[in-house]
């Protein structure tokens, strides 16, 4: 039986009791931990083969408290490790079967941490890339809006079409901003401008990096962690600044 998941949708189950609940009743549960999650979020996990609530003479959907705490599980690595669904499937397989399994670490820190002086890794391990569909599920936008986002520049995919964890991020914000009218063209600034501080933080440690003592080279990767840590810093000031002298 899957383990339990601590607290968000696992503990919401128990106070639910043990009734089948509708995909309604579903999603005001696990929109406790997770408000983005949409009926058709969990309709996609389900035509993946990651959650099979039993169904009705009629054909509705009755979810047991075992399919809710599952798709939380879900849900809660989706978030924090960026996983694909086939990894995700293997791991909840070997979960049943009763193996002891681990979950890779998490992706990155959120972004608040930068907004509070965290600093930025660079040198941290790459996370499973995801398929378009996976991107797609997870962005909750259609086809012609994520072709969009890549003809601004604004999403990459790598060499065999799949995304990485920044990727990954970077859509999810850009998926979120759009809730708010701000639409991919608006966001060419943004983009340009986070290019050129790339630019400048790699004229700063070019030279280090190509230096023959490994001590330098290091020295190289921890300068670009704090240019970079720095840098999101100043954006952030700067913006609350502008924001605070802005007319009412």
């Amino acid at each position: 039986m899957l383990q339990k998941p601590s607290g968000g949708a696992g503990s919401g189950t128990a106070a639910a009791g043990r009734r089948p609940m509708s995909i309604g009743a579903v999603l005001s549960l696990l929109r406790e931990e997770f408000p983005e999650v949409t009926i058709s979020k969990i309709r996609f996990l389900e035509s993946e083969g990651l959650v099979e609530p039993q169904r009705t003479p009629s054909g509705y959907r009755k979810f047991s408290p075992e399919d809710v705490e599952r798709l939380g599980y879900i849900l809660r690595i989706q978030r924090d490790h960026y996983l694909p669904l086939k990894v995700i499937r293997e791991h909840l397989d070997a979960l049943q079967r009763g193996e002891r399994v681990s979950l890779p670490a998490a992706a990155g820190p959120p972004a608040q941490e930068f907004l509070d002086g965290g600093e930025i890794d660079l040198e941290r391990p790459t996370a499973a890339r995801i398929g378009r569909a996976e991107l797609l599920a997870a962005t909750e936008v259609s086809e012609d809006q994520l072709a969009e986002w890549e003809s601004y520049g604004l999403v990459g995919r790598a060499a065999d079409g799949s995304y990485d964890a920044e990727t990954v991020t970077v859509a999810k914000i850009v998926a979120d901003l759009g809730r708010f009218g701000l639409e991919p063209r608006h966001l060419r600034a943004v983009k340009a401008a986070a290019d050129r501080e790339a630019g400048l933080v790699e004229q700063v440690v070019a030279p280090l990096r190509r230096h023959r003592n490994p001590q330098t080279r290091a020295h190289a990767e921890a300068t670009a962690r704090e240019i970079a840590t720095l840098s999101v810093r100043l954006h952030t000031a700067l913006l609350q600044a502008a924001l605070r002298s802005a007319p009412s």
